[in-house]
């Protein structure tokens, strides 16, 4: 796959709470923000968005960090070439005020901006909410959003941080405890459906992640978990991304029996008439 130009896509600038990015937007209907993985808005990353954009609904993906719609395997020797476009994106967000690497009990300061787009989006587009979802680095920024009210149907895809160097950090995820409490009560009173995808043998989104969010959030949780067969065996290094990366859109293939339950997770909370 090359670079993509993502020129199908609407580009603004977003500003909120000190931080101004650019914003690309897809399709109409009520928005789901598609938080991109490391290094950034990859091919396979915006392709996940023109599906999402392709049920009806407007896909917007905001950039946070990396090159917008470069091919990490674009180079002259692939591997190489991927591992320096994931380094000059992951070096600067880990050691960035925004973003929360370590630290359990703690939402990444970015997801405050986020909040703040989701909200525009709703305003924008209408619909009864809004739909998100976070990959690997930010996978847990779509639980964090959902204290939000107005963010009622979030997909958290292999969701690695804090990153797991100790069982504390794998039993966590990053999200302040008000933001965790606001989200088990909707979780409680039925408001709010939470859908996590994982290959088994990720270690960066280790089984105890999902674990303890079942602990947390009960029978609110979907868990995907799939075995690592599974994973399309292109992908550069052990599977870990299910809906981008690891992806085999081929009919009968589980990652897209998966990609299909977060389709059907959008369309139920966001499509279907109340």
């Amino acid at each position: 796959m090359s670079n993509d130009t993502l020129a199908d896509f609407e580009r603004t600038e977003f500003s909120a709470h000190g931080r101004t990015a650019p914003v690309y937007r897809l399709g109409s209907g009520p928005a789901v923000v598609v938080i991109s993985e490391m290094p950034g808005i990859t091919p396979k990353v915006a392709d996940f968005a023109r599906t999402v954009a392709g049920i009806g609904c407007t896909a917007v993906m905001p950039h946070l960090f990396g090159a917008d719609g470069k091919d990490p395997m674009d180079a002259r020797i692939p591997a190489l070439g991927a591992m320096a476009t994931i380094t000059r994106a992951i070096v600067p967000a880990c050691i960035s005020r925004e973003f929360t690497v370590l630290a359990t009990g703690k939402s990444s300061p970015v997801v405050t901006w986020l909040r703040a787009l989701a909200a525009q989006e709703h305003e924008r587009c209408g619909g009864p909410g809004v739909g998100a979802i976070g990959m690997c680095f930010t996978g847990g920024f779509a639980l964090a959003m959902a204290a939000d009210d107005r963010l009622i149907a979030p997909v958290l895809s292999q969701p690695s941080l804090p990153f797991a160097m100790s069982g504390r950090r794998a039993r966590s995820i990053d999200i302040d405890p008000a933001d965790l409490e606001k989200v088990r009560g909707r979780c409680a009173a039925g408001d709010l459906t939470v859908l996590g995808l994982r290959f088994q043998g990720d270690r960066m989104c280790p089984s105890a992640r999902f674990g303890w969010l079942r602990e947390q959030l009960g029978d609110a949780f979907t868990a995907v978990e799939l075995p690592d067969s599974s994973a399309n065996p292109d992908a550069m290094g052990p599977p870990h991304s299910v809906v981008t990366e690891g992806l085999i859109d081929e009919p009968g293939q589980p990652t897209r029996a998966a990609l299909d339950e977060v389709l059907d997770l959008f369309r139920r909370r966001l499509l279907t008439p109340a």
